[in-house]
């Protein structure tokens, strides 16, 4: 099959770049051709009047519509695989796919169907007014901290909602995890056309052996900011002198969330994937305190990967991937104190941490390898494709 990717990359490193470009590799290396219609939203800073176009493009870009008609009508694509579509791409390319008679598949990072943002978050805490087709709740709110970027993400949600891009226009929604499946469900969604497809990662042959001492630290990859469950984390490190703690991922040096840490914590700032493999091999375990409900972070396989035990909020699909003290521990989504007791007693405790490790491994080698996701996305392609080609 040919197979063409849409995505529109974030101005900031992040993991769906990263499921991306792993998907590409995956299909490729079954035999299948893809193409790619890409935009990135660092292109946003080039433009004339860069901010304003983009306020505008995510509700309705008639340009880049244009330009995948173009694209479409050159590549003739069997299959249309969609990952985000904001800002500068736009859902309105979707309707394009059915008037060139090209099957959708889209993968759900986030929550952005339901949610403008796509985090259900407001002011640090889980937020789920817009719930419903309630968009406009995000400007009301204010939930971006910025009125005019409240109300651009308010506009392009109620533009979408009300003219049914993704409802009408993908024929398959592909979930990461089950309870994004009936989160969607809940929201008027057909379960008939939601699949789970999650994430997945390259194994070695065997696992890492155990780090001398059980590990040097504990450690946390990701965004340095409240919804990722930062002051949580801070709030353990405090309760917990003697454990360092060391956080690799961007962060802002004037930000009050970095200004006043615990003298346990280090700052590490932005890694590559390279250095993260190492990073995460000396640890010896690796948090996940978000605060939201997140959708299937790869800093989750990437420590089973390693081997390394995954301490995680309740909350969400984290459960699912996280089987509780068998290979790694869920805590109360929040809570600092119930934190720090897991981290202490898995620092204590290496043997206990390397066991955890182990099991994470295996659950990785079981069901989250790149066979099984091949094996997902050709269920997905053919659900909505039979043929499996397309006749031209």
């Amino acid at each position: 099959m040919k197979i063409a990717l849409v995505h529109n990359a974030y101005g900031r490193p992040s993991g769906e770049e990263t499921v991306v470009a792993f998907q590409k590799a995956v299909l490729e290396e079954g035999g299948h051709e893809v193409v790619t219609f890409m935009r990135g939203s660092a292109e946003i800073q080039n433009l004339p009047f860069g901010r304003v176009r983009a306020f505008f493009s995510g509700i309705h870009n008639p340009f880049s519509r244009r330009k995948f008609r173009r694209f479409l009508e050159w590549e003739q694509p069997d299959i249309v695989h969609i990952h985000n579509l904001f800002p500068l791409i736009s859902p309105a390319i979707l309707p394009e796919c059915g008037l060139h008679g090209v099957p959708v598949v889209m993968t759900v990072h986030n929550y952005r169907l339901v949610c403008p943002t796509g985090l259900h978050l407001h002011q640090g805490a889980i937020c789920v007014r817009c719930r419903g087709g309630q968009p406009h709740q995000c400007f009301i709110h204010n939930c971006e901290g910025q009125w005019a970027k409240s109300l651009g993400y308010a506009l392009r949600g109620m533009a979408a909602d009300r003219l049914g891009y993704f409802k009408r226009h993908v024929h398959l929604f592909a979930t990461l995890t089950g309870f994004q499946k009936q989160w969607l469900i809940e929201e008027g969604f057909d379960a008939a056309r939601i699949c789970v497809i999650p994430n997945a990662i390259d194994l070695p042959a065997d696992p890492p052996p155990p780090t001398a001492g059980g590990g040097d630290y504990c450690a946390y990859v990701g965004r340095i900011s409240k919804e990722k469950g930062i002051e949580v984390l801070l709030h353990a490190a405090r309760r917990c002198p003697r454990v360092p703690f060391h956080l690799a991922g961007g962060f802002d040096k004037d930000s009050p969330l970095v200004r006043q840490v615990p003298e346990n914590v280090r700052f590490l700032g932005h890694m590559t994937p390279a250095s993260l493999v190492g990073f995460i091999r000396q640890a010896r375990m690796v948090v996940l305190p978000s605060v939201w409900f997140e959708g299937f972070p790869m800093t989750v396989l990437e420590a089973m990967a390693q081997a390394k035990p995954v301490v995680a909020s309740d909350v969400g699909g984290l459960g699912e991937i996280i089987d509780d003290g068998d290979n790694g521990w869920l805590f109360p989504m929040g809570d600092g104190e119930a934190l720090a007791e897991r981290i202490t007693s898995l620092w204590q405790e290496p043997e206990h941490a390397a066991r955890l490790g182990r099991k994470g491994w295996e659950k990785v080698r079981r069901v989250y390898s790149r066979e099984r996701y091949f094996q997902g996305l050709m269920a997905a392609y053919h659900r909505v494709h039979p043929g499996g080609e397309r006749e031209i």
